[in-house]
């Protein structure tokens, strides 16, 4: 009973967060469950997913209800991304744990890079119609290959690429990258289980506390500056790749 209260409590915590930083809580949920679990990389990675999917169809399903979402957008980003996540996911549960994890940690480095790069960076103006929309499904491939193999990608890449890169506003850019990572997340998320690298019991809980709490992250994050929440981001993102590193 104390055990569960525990991964409940730890569930919103990572919900909050999740909510913070437009994650959808796998970033923060996979280094916690390694780092104060001890949970393999995979194992952490396949937990993780089992508490983001209910927040991602949950904050899709309302998204939609007042931002209409591009079906021929979403569409270019879906397929490539299920395909990769999938095929890349099948691979990812036969990788070494120790270098998964490694690969992880570098893989939190490049994304701290990016995260900085686009703070600095100056966009072009966002309007309804994309820029190089013919070009959506590279997007969508790269971020179904990360999905299927750290278990995170979506809102993580695809947001700010959406913004910077294609001019979308950040209205449709969450609700496309929303619409990006529920099939991947599903698919991946299926791919682990039947490989045994999800913790049931550890994991449901934990999905109850995140989308009980999800909801003040978000609050909080529309409270303040994006330039500060990008920086804290980033703050993030490095002591997670630091207390990994720990691990290995």
């Amino acid at each position: 009973m104390i055990e569960m209260l525990m991964h409940l409590l730890l569930g919103a915590a990572m919900g909050t967060l999740g909510g913070l930083f437009g994650i959808g809580g796998g970033l923060v949920a996979i280094p916690a469950l390694g780092v104060l679990f001890g949970l393999d990389q995979q194992l952490a990675q396949g937990t993780a997913l089992l508490m983001v999917l209910p927040n991602v169809l949950l904050a899709l399903w309302r998204y939609n209800q007042r931002n209409r979402i591009s079906v021929r957008n979403a569409m270019m980003l879906i397929v490539p991304s299920f395909i990769a996540s999938w095929l890349t996911s099948l691979w990812a549960v036969r990788v070494d744990p120790q270098s998964m994890r490694i690969g992880f940690v570098g893989f939190l480095v490049v994304l701290t890079l990016f995260n900085l790069i686009q703070m600095f960076w100056r966009k072009g103006g966002a309007g309804p119609e994309l820029r190089h929309g013919r070009w959506l499904c590279l997007l969508g491939l790269g971020s179904g290959v990360t999905a299927g193999l750290f278990g995170v990608g979506g809102g993580v890449i695809a947001t700010p690429i959406l913004t910077g890169v294609f001019g979308a506003t950040q209205v449709a850019a969450q609700g496309l990258a929303l619409a990006l990572a529920a099939p991947s997340t599903a698919i991946t998320l299926t791919t682990y289980a039947v490989h045994d690298h999800v913790n049931w019991a550890m994991g449901i809980p934990l999905a109850i506390g995140g989308l009980a709490s999800i909801s003040w992250g978000v609050a909080l994050a529309h409270s303040l500056p994006e330039r500060m929440l990008r920086s804290l981001f980033c703050v993030f993102l490095v002591l997670c790749a630091v207390l990994l590193l720990f691990r290995l």
